[in-house]
């Protein structure tokens, strides 16, 4: 693919690729605005409508994996361009939905597509942009992308379901995917997998499939079922005995679906323990700040998404010119470190936020200071994770790393809101109503800074500053005029 894809061509493909996968991201965080108005309209009960958002997450977190090996075999922009047709059609059915199991079964499919867009996105654009320079920039994009697209759901979520209604948040997918998967028809040459003469390692699939799912349930019903429940234990202790069947199948099927070696990889083992630190950190940010805003300070929908509005266009910046300047500049550890304890500075600032806050002196500090580690340190760990990996498994790293940040993101989440809710149990009886609020989202926020701090500690230390079979820091830093150039 590289070879047959050169110029500006190149740029706009990203643009696409990206256009694709910023409808994944924002679908994640669009839906909580709207979900008062959905439990409304379609009358779900407190514990039913957690399944709008669970259903997606199941399917998304459990096929990950499972995409982008399937990417490696048939060809990533086959399944990219699959992944977009199953996640349009399931957003139309989403919008048109009129009863809850139409909604959440649509919302099951659109987890499905999501996942198989994201995980092959990322091997298409290391395939399309192989020079070091360029291929930094373009994972800057891409790290704007997957960071900044979540904030920018919330705003979008409120002014359309404020002016409009919530079946518009999904019916807005419709032309956007109609669009990319055009554009990838012209502008993305058809390629066939990589991986020839391999077959898919069905018993793998779905041993590791449904292990990843049972955790993602396990995980997002923690706080509801209990975390000591039968039901919690009993599922987790599932997952991991169909993880221990999946690592002896890996072991001695001819064609693995994800070959145990890839993890003697120490930028790719690394990357991935960084990455379930950070998601943890980003989603206690993302979710627990915007709690934080709507509970303690009053605001409202759209208000939440403007106050995110420094932190995107601060990472914007970073991502989209400053942060593949550095890489080129120093290599992946230090801006990597750096950046992750920038963000964990951010959020010890968010955990001393009072009850009677102001935006200018308690919010936006912590929001500029998140930003710049989430622009500086996103495009590092994305090339660190696929940094020593052969084009052949390009798809399956990628799906790894998705995999890790989902799932450390979705656990971080669940078992940082659980202890802010025992926390504001626990002082409700000496505390307000808001001030308990409060003091258990300082708690979520220094844990979260906790979890960035370490991840920040684990990529300055163990990334290995030399990958054997990949372009050294030197010959990187060697071509960072060329990429300032460009």
């Amino acid at each position: 693919m590289p070879q047959s894809v050169h110029g500006n061509k190149r740029w706009l493909a990203l643009i696409v690729l990206c256009l694709g996968m910023l409808m994944i991201v924002l679908d994640t965080t669009i839906v909580n605005v709207a979900l008062p108005s959905i439990a409304a309209d379609l009358g779900f009960t407190e514990t039913s409508l957690v399944w709008v958002v669970n259903a997606y997450m199941l399917t998304f977190g459990g096929c990950l994996l499972l995409g982008g090996r399937l990417g490696d075999l048939y060809g990533h922009r086959k399944l990219f361009l699959g992944g977009i047709t199953l996640f349009t059609l399931a957003s139309l059915a989403c919008g048109l939905a009129n009863s809850q199991p139409l909604l959440i079964c649509a919302r099951a499919v659109q987890g499905l597509g999501g996942a198989v867009v994201s995980a092959v996105s990322l091997s298409l654009i290391m395939n399309l942009f192989t020079e070091p320079g360029e291929r930094a920039k373009a994972m800057g994009v891409f790290g704007f992308v997957g960071g900044g697209g979540g904030s920018i759901g919330v705003l979008l979520g409120g002014i359309l379901t404020n002016q409009l209604s919530w079946h518009w948040i999904f019916l807005v997918n419709l032309p956007i995917g109609i669009a990319v998967y055009a554009l990838c028809l012209a502008l993305l040459p058809a390629a066939r997998g990589n991986a020839h003469g391999e077959r898919l390692d069905v018993a793998g699939a779905v041993t590791v499939t449904a292990a990843l799912m049972l955790a993602v349930y396990a995980v997002v019903n923690g706080n509801e079922a209990g975390w000591t429940s039968v039901q919690t234990l009993g599922l987790l202790f599932t997952a991991l005995v169909l993880l221990a069947v999946f690592l002896v199948i890996e072991a001695r099927v001819q064609h693995p679906l994800m070959p145990l070696g890839l993890f003697r990889l120490r930028n790719v083992a690394v990357a991935n323990m960084v990455g379930v630190l950070w998601a943890a950190a980003m989603f206690a940010w993302f979710f627990i700040s915007a709690l934080y805003l709507q509970r303690v300070l009053g605001y409202g929908p759209l208000q939440i998404g403007l106050a995110f509005l420094p932190a995107n266009l601060i990472m914007a910046f970073f991502s989209l010119g400053i942060s593949a300047r550095v890489v080129m500049r120093f290599g992946l550890r230090l801006p990597l470190a750096v950046g992750l304890l920038v963000a964990a500075c951010g959020l010890v600032l968010f955990a001393r936020a009072p009850v009677n806050g102001n935006f200018v002196y308690d919010v936006l500090p912590g929001m500029i200071m998140l930003g710049f580690g989430a622009g500086i340190a996103f495009n590092p760990m994305l090339l660190a994770a696929m940094s020593d990996v052969d084009p052949s498994e390009s798809g399956l790293a990628s799906g790894i790393v998705n995999t890790s940040f989902m799932m450390g993101g979705a656990l971080g989440l669940a078992v940082l809101a659980s202890l802010a809710a025992a926390r504001t149990g626990a002082m409700q009886a000496s505390e307000s109503a808001t001030a308990a609020l409060n003091s258990g989202y300082h708690l979520a926020f220094l844990l979260g800074a906790t979890f960035a701090a370490v991840a920040g500690a684990l990529g300055g230390l163990l990334l290995r500053p030399k990958p054997p079979g990949s372009v050294d820091e030197q010959s990187v830093a060697g071509n960072r005029d060329t990429a300032v150039a460009d």
